[in-house]
């Protein structure tokens, strides 16, 4: 069966990918006394009390909302709400087998930013996090901005922030391989919607200095008119500070790295000839790339990565959200903040000893089981160090408890 085949059978046979599963019996009228009426009104009334029990008595401080309004699904497009579904049933899943995090899809039928803000904002009392997912830009930034000035969990765009965090990890061990420095290098990013956007600003924080933001008219610069919104124009401020013009290909000339978050087959081998020796190519573009792998080698690439899995360095999302969600849960963190996007991404990078470090082989694999628990506690361990989380844990605790976790969540598979 072809691979169209193959998954419409699951998901048709399944009915989709999640269930709720009870943790507690109900099977006898003692059961059933305790976990509905008249036992449940106990919890009910120690959190109504004090509404910080809710974390004691109920799930909420393992679940975590997906919530999109289906206007930037994958390499789709805006296929509205109901057509999304089958990915944030998939965004659930992953959260589930990969750092044992409870998630829900929410589909929100609406491009109206204060409709979804004011949604997101009536549900927060079920859950202990916010994953936006698949909305489009500028909206997008937006949305993740009045929710993080308004709720007291934490708020995460895994479309902007898990790309640039498993971009930005790739990137450094990248840079080991080739022997640059990150003070030192220019960048071209080829795409400046939500990922782009989000790359280019963990790539400053992370110490690189120039940056070329390109988008369909060519190199963004502070004051140009043509396809300016209010987040480009921030970016613009802050990127290519020579203000140069022109197309891609100019942007390319004398670059070392090309992250591409933008459209298939729009990197020539002349462009990459054009880079600086030893050139790193991330052409993430799905399901094609912007230049394919075989091309970019040819043309002098020493690393390239794509967003693909049959390709290798697969620059994943999967490799960041559960974690981060996992640690940031775990010590009850307020929110999401640089220094833990940032935690996440070393660790990332880390897990991988330089002397296994190839040119095929410069970030972990999706299943490798050291993923989840390192980014987790790196991630909570951040969060302590800012004072944004209410809750101290022992860093070593986090990591097992995740191992456990997704031993838990995958056992269900292995019966």
């Amino acid at each position: 069966m072809s691979l169209r085949e193959d998954a419409l059978k699951l998901h048709f046979e399944n009915k989709g990918k999640i269930e709720v599963i009870s943790k507690v019996p109900v099977s006898s009228k003692e059961d059933l006394s305790l976990a509905y009426t008249p036992g449940v009104a106990e919890p009910c009334k120690e959190i109504a009390a004090d509404p910080g029990k809710i974390y004691d008595y109920t799930a909420k401080g393992n679940m975590v909302a997906v919530v999109t309004n289906g206007t930037a699904v994958l390499g789709l497009g805006n296929i509205g709400a109901k057509a999304a579904l089958p990915v944030m049933e998939g965004k659930a899943v992953l959260f589930k087998c990969f750092a044992g995090v409870d998630a829900f899809p929410i589909c929100i039928d609406s491009t109206d930013i204060d409709t979804i803000v004011e949604t997101v904002k009536l549900i927060e009392p079920v859950f202990g996090g916010i994953n936006l997912e698949d909305i489009a830009a500028p909206s997008c930034f937006e949305i993740e901005n009045r929710l993080k000035e308004s709720l007291s969990i934490p708020v995460f765009h895994d479309d902007q922030h898990g790309t640039a965090i498993i971009t930005l990890a790739a990137l450094l061990n990248a840079l080991k391989l080739v022997k640059k420095d990150i003070n030192d290098i220019t960048v071209v990013i080829n795409g400046a919607g939500a990922a782009g956007v989000a790359i280019a600003k963990i790539l400053l924080t992370a110490g690189v200095k120039d940056i070329l933001l390109c988008d369909r008219q060519g190199i963004i610069y502070e004051g140009r008119k043509e396809g300016m919104n209010w987040a480009k124009e921030e970016l613009a401020k802050v990127t290519n500070k020579e203000k140069r013009t022109g197309k891609l290909a100019d942007a390319f000339v004398d670059a070392d790295v090309f992250i591409g978050v933008s459209t298939a087959n729009i990197v020539s081998k002349e462009m990459v000839k054009s880079m600086k020796k030893d050139p790193i190519i991330f052409a993430m573009a799905n399901p094609v790339p912007e230049i394919n792998p075989a091309d970019a080698f040819e043309a002098g690439a020493k690393i390239v990565g794509t967003g693909r899995s049959d390709y290798p360095n697969q620059i994943n999302n999967v490799l960041a959200f559960p974690g981060v969600f996992r640690g940031a849960l775990d010590v009850m963190a307020s929110d999401i903040n640089d220094k833990m996007k940032l935690a996440a991404a070393y660790a990332l990078a880390d897990i991988i000893p330089y002397s296994e470090l190839k040119e095929d082989y410069i970030i972990p694999k999706p299943f490798d089981p050291r993923v989840a628990p390192t980014v987790a506690k790196a991630v909570a361990v951040a969060a302590m160090e800012c004072n944004i989380a209410r809750k101290t844990v022992d860093p070593a605790e986090i990591e097992k408890r995740t191992v456990e976790l997704v031993k838990k969540a995958n056992s269900y598979f292995n019966k």
